[in-house]
């Protein structure tokens, strides 16, 4: 045997016994033509499923938030996972398709994450829901999306974040960061910090998890030596938390509609609150600076009634800098 037909047959050999190898491919990288000034949308656990489970999600509060977000006008969405509430469930995903449809009739595209409840059931059959939806991520668990002067990084929290593909493909994206970027945004389900914690002190929460804190720490041991500055956005936790950690903001978002519940506060929490907070936030970029507002939907009476609780403009580092003296 030649050594080219020797190479050829142990290629046909590996395909066979390891088509996963194979066929794996590198996360899609996604491009948006928009340009410097717009907004987009970061908000999660919205939990779509049929609207008489109340318990699982308030189908009142989902509707009124798609609503709101379309009428934002937003350049895009970014969605923090638990999309659905069950994954498996066809049917959770005929519901997301039907009260969406005003973001596909008004173009507005959507970068999701997977949470743990997109993942029940049968995981084949869970992101093969997930995948229908959304086609651009050519089956790309994590991925990439560049637009203008940002960088999104989506991450899946069901693997490691900081080791393995997953992890090796995050610090190529940090090392080979362009210059041209102002903003690094990473967007993951699981957050690396919450006020709240699985001892559920006021009725719900989650603790966070090691995997998620070795993130956070490799994240506050690069931002001294980047030109841009990291934004998290998590969610799991079903209310509005905001933390900063060795120059990273790190947001909590998981106020999209699912079983909302109050939580213990930590001291390091700049959002003080003893309330439950449906909301979504409205991020704003312009160049070297964004702007990142909390907005809060309260029914009452069957009234939507909206405030604007919590807002903060974060700045280059190279910008804050020359503003600090």
């Amino acid at each position: 045997m030649t050594k080219h037909k020797f190479i050829a047959f142990a290629g046909l050999l590996l395909a066979t016994l390891c088509p996963a190898v194979v066929a794996q491919k590198s996360p899609v990288e996604l491009q948006s033509q928009v340009t410097t000034p717009f907004r987009f949308i970061a908000y999660g656990d919205t939990r779509f499923t049929d609207p008489k489970d109340i318990e699982a999600s308030n189908s009142e509060v989902r509707k009124a938030l798609v609503g709101a977000i379309a009428d934002a006008r937003p350049a895009f969405i970014c969605i923090g996972g638990d999309i659905s509430y069950k994954g498996y469930d066809a049917n959770d995903w005929k519901i997301f398709d039907a009260e969406t449809t005003v973001w596909r009739e008004r173009k507005i595209s959507v970068y999701p994450v997977l949470g743990n409840h997109d993942l029940r059931g049968d995981e084949k059959t869970a992101l093969g829901n997930y995948f229908q939806r959304f086609p651009d991520l050519q089956n790309s668990r994590y991925y990439s999306v560049r637009v203008a002067n940002i960088l999104i990084l989506a991450l899946d929290t069901s693997l490691d974040e900081t080791s393995g593909p997953q992890g090796d493909w995050l610090n190529r994206k940090l090392d080979a960061l362009p210059p041209d970027v102002d903003f690094v945004f990473l967007l993951m389900h699981h957050p690396p910090y919450t006020s709240s914690s699985d001892m559920r002190m006021f009725s719900g929460g989650h603790s966070a998890r090691t995997p998620e804190q070795r993130l956070a720490k490799m994240l506050e041991g690069r931002q001294p030596k980047m030109h841009a500055r990291m934004v998290v956005f998590a969610s799991h936790v079903h209310n509005y938390e905001r933390h900063e950690h060795g120059g990273v903001t790190y947001f909590v978002t998981g106020g999209g509609g699912a079983h909302a519940y109050p939580i213990e506060r930590a001291k390091g929490d700049a959002f003080q609150s003893k309330e439950i907070n449906y909301h979504y936030l409205l991020v704003e970029v312009d160049r070297a600076q964004v702007t990142i507002t909390m907005n809060r939907l309260e029914r009452s009476g069957g009234k939507e009634v909206w405030t604007q609780p919590d807002s903060i403009k974060i700045m280059t580092p190279a910008v804050a800098k020359a503003a600090a003296k």
